[in-house]
């Protein structure tokens, strides 16, 4: 994992600690966290978008439908993850939705202006908002890529080198990448099944080219997953 993957998914992560309202002196109180029920939306597509959201607890899955009704998944993301962030480079009406995942998913908004206001004050955090933009934007063309060009096996193995490069942790020459990522996740994640998520990575494990838990995969060796 290069040192610029790595500094921009932390990144992403520690932003809440910083822009949560609630943690804000000037915001805390003028401020309430959202709870949603497991399924429940968020937003949907063609609602204005004027808030990003922080995820204090749960987990939010962000996808979007084609013209034909199939159902895209572009990301599934955690607690101290952000959402919503296409309000700053100019969305104004989302194209996608968010839905709660959990039965205890908490959110916290942030109106667009007091981010601009936060944005102003902290030149460090525009930096790192920009970067957050630009980060999402790159993985969902690289998703549309791999939907577009590659088969069902390939897109599994290209979605664990990606997951490996943003995410992953060096230990030698294997790669442990933390994930709570369920089969059927992936599954949603990489446009396949949840039977295919299942036969490639047993395959991938026989091979023992990687190894696998609920909490993390693990890649023996990132060059030659293939």
């Amino acid at each position: 994992m290069s040192s610029a993957s790595a500094l921009w998914y932390f990144e992403s992560v520690d932003l809440y600690d910083i822009l949560c309202p609630h943690k804000v002196k000037a915001m805390a109180e003028r401020h309430s966290f959202n709870y949603y029920k497991k399924d429940q939306y968020i937003y949907f597509p063609d609602e204005p978008a004027q808030t990003i959201y922080m995820i204090a607890n749960g987990r939010v899955r962000i996808g979007h439908y084609l013209d034909d009704g199939q159902e895209v998944v572009t990301a599934i993301l955690g607690m101290g993850e952000i959402f919503g962030e296409l309000a700053l480079a100019g969305e104004e009406k989302r194209r996608d939705y968010a839905q709660a995942m959990n039965d205890t998913t908490t959110v916290c908004p942030l109106s667009l202006d007091d981010l601009k206001e936060l944005m102003y004050q902290n030149h460090t955090l525009s930096f790192k908002m920009l970067k957050l933009v630009g980060l999402r934007l790159m993985k969902l063309e690289r998703k549309l890529e791999l939907l577009v060009f590659k088969d069902a096996r390939t897109r599994i193995i290209e979605f664990i080198k990606d997951s490996a490069s943003w995410k992953g942790k060096k230990v030698g020459l294997e790669t442990m990448v933390p994930t709570q990522l369920t089969h059927k996740d992936i599954a949603s994640l990489t446009g396949t099944s949840r039977q295919t998520v299942t036969t490639v990575l047993n395959e991938l494990k026989e091979k023992n080219l990687i190894n696998f838990d609920r909490k993390k995969i693990l890649v023996r060796d990132l060059a030659n997953l293939k």
